[in-house]
């Protein structure tokens, strides 16, 4: 039986706004240990992604040591819409979970937005939800195999 994106996607999504500020980004990825967040636009519609590696390349690394001078400072006023991708790779929820794995490794991207059909995110999977539903698929085969030669 195709395991399928609702069963392995995460539904609990940050989503900000396109206005949202880098540093407020930035809390988000340290209270919540996640590694994107989605961007919305003023309808709830997904527009953009911004992953934590996108923060790394565009805030200043001498933020909160001896040597942070003011322009270092000011990259954490830069807006989501200024560092986000706008290309959003995304699955419909249905999505077979192996088309999902494919779409992720064409495109080079470590998680993957589940857009319903008005465009909301309404889940997000990422490469290790994938990974993990397929250690759960290989061990099930195996506990199978191993009943069936009992």
């Amino acid at each position: 039986m195709p395991i399928i994106i609702d069963d392995v996607m995460s539904t609990h999504v940050v989503s900000v706004t396109m206005d949202t500020w880098l540093r407020d980004i930035g809390e988000i990825f340290d209270d919540f240990c996640f590694h994107h967040v989605v961007v919305n636009d003023e309808k709830g519609k997904a527009v953009g992604i911004i992953s934590d590696r996108d923060l790394l390349k565009t805030v200043s690394p001498f933020i909160g040591k001896m040597a942070e001078r003011p322009q270092d400072v000011s990259t954490l006023r830069k807006r989501a819409h200024q560092v986000m991708t706008r290309v959003i790779v995304s699955v419909p929820p249905g999505t077979d979970i192996r088309k999902a794995s494919f779409e992720m490794l064409l495109n080079r991207i470590s998680c993957l937005p589940v857009v319903d059909d008005e465009g909301r995110c309404v889940g997000i999977v990422s490469w290790r939800d994938l990974l993990t539903a397929l250690v759960h698929m290989t061990h099930d085969d195996e506990q199978g195999d191993q009943r069936e030669a009992a």
